[in-house]
């Protein structure tokens, strides 16, 4: 997994590529978490961008919930750009219930 991560006007979006499973949902979470708290010293959203995320396992999902109890009010987290796998991914685990999910980044902000 590699993470990339961009400062716009409205946003500070995180972008991992590739996939998050159980040998690499740890540097995702030392990257989110920084993202996090990099987004809410500039009072920003965070917006993670899943459009070039292949995978997303269990301990994926669980550093989303993670990052968004850290975040609170102050970042809070949207979902962009899912492809079609993530998108199940996200409703089958129900997080489409804890995060707003939007069709691409534009849209999030």
């Amino acid at each position: 997994m590699e993470w990339q991560v961009e400062t716009t006007a409205a946003a500070l979006v995180g972008r991992p590529i590739g996939k998050i499973d159980e040998t690499t949902w740890e540097a995702f979470q030392v990257h989110l978490l920084a993202a996090v708290s990099q987004a809410a010293a500039a009072s920003l959203p965070l917006v993670v961008d899943l459009s070039d995320l292949d995978y997303m396992s269990s301990r994926g999902l669980r550093v989303l919930k993670i990052a968004k109890d850290s975040a609170g009010a102050e970042a809070p987290i949207t979902l962009a750009a899912p492809n079609d796998r993530m998108r199940q991914i996200i409703e089958i685990s129900r997080y489409d219930m804890l995060f707003k999910v939007v069709a691409d980044v534009a849209s999030a902000v």
